[in-house]
């Protein structure tokens, strides 16, 4: 299992009070990163995650709270990380929620709240992160996407969501080449359903869905020193899952 060093470096992860941003950060912590988890709601959890980084090897961690989709709680979040730990040098944009039911079922709120977290939130997250990244050249980025967005997956339900996906795919590959020449590289992590989900279509790829651990090898593959060369990328986390209708 690849391990990279990330002693000296800092760590944040969107969404990490549990779930899959709970793994990454943790993956992370193995790796030697300090860590900082973001949470909205859920302090409890985030503050056991954060005790659970510091067990798996951080040096330091702490918690972060805040909403991704308002410009100043961003700057807010980031600006306690950085007074914890330091700059953020690994920013994983794991946040987005999900609306399982058909298009013509949801309300615009509803809509605008899945754009907003998954999209506009990737944006002022990388957006904050970007200056402290430049100035150091160097800094990894990391959306989380979703499997077959690229493909042009079009299903009725959970649309927004596809949508949304898709266009964080686009951000990954404008944004890693506006920072081509910066020391900074900005990829993709796309799974399918992980085992975090509360929602399991019964078409488990291989017999089985992905794990975390399928997911945060992915993504400290594009946070290791040895891939600054790999930017602009998206690797799905499916088993060879392709829905009908791409």
């Amino acid at each position: 299992m690849l391990t990279p060093d990330l002693a000296g470096r800092t760590a944040l992860v969107t969404g990490s009070a549990d779930g899959l941003g709970r793994s990454i950060a943790l993956s992370l912590a193995r790796c030697g990163a300090a860590v900082a988890v973001h949470y909205h709601s859920s302090d409890a959890a985030a503050a056991a995650t954060a005790e659970d980084a510091l067990d798996a090897g951080a040096p330091a961690a702490t918690t972060v709270q805040g909403d991704v989709t308002d410009e100043a709680g961003v700057d807010d979040l980031f600006a306690a990380a950085e007074a914890e730990l330091g700059s953020v040098d690994v920013l994983v944009n794991n946040v987005g929620d999900f609306a399982p039911s058909h298009w013509s079922e949801l309300d615009a709120d509803t809509w605008r709240r899945v754009y907003e977290t998954n999209l506009l939130g990737t944006m002022l997250c990388s957006k904050r992160a970007l200056p402290g990244m430049r100035e150091r050249e160097w800094g990894r980025i990391v959306n989380i996407g979703y499997a077959s967005s690229e493909k042009g997956l079009v299903n009725a339900k959970n649309f927004p969501y596809f949508a949304a996906k898709a266009g964080v795919l686009m951000f990954t590959r404008m944004l890693a080449s506006d920072t081509e020449m910066d020391g900074i590289t900005v990829n993709a992590v796309s799974p399918y359903v992980v085992e975090t989900s509360d929602e399991f279509p019964d078409d488990a790829p291989r017999g089985r869905w992905a794990t975390p651990g399928d997911v945060t090898q992915a993504v400290r593959f594009f946070v290791d020193e040895d891939s600054e060369y790999i930017s602009g990328e998206n690797v799905e986390i499916d088993g060879g899952w392709l829905p009908e209708n791409v």
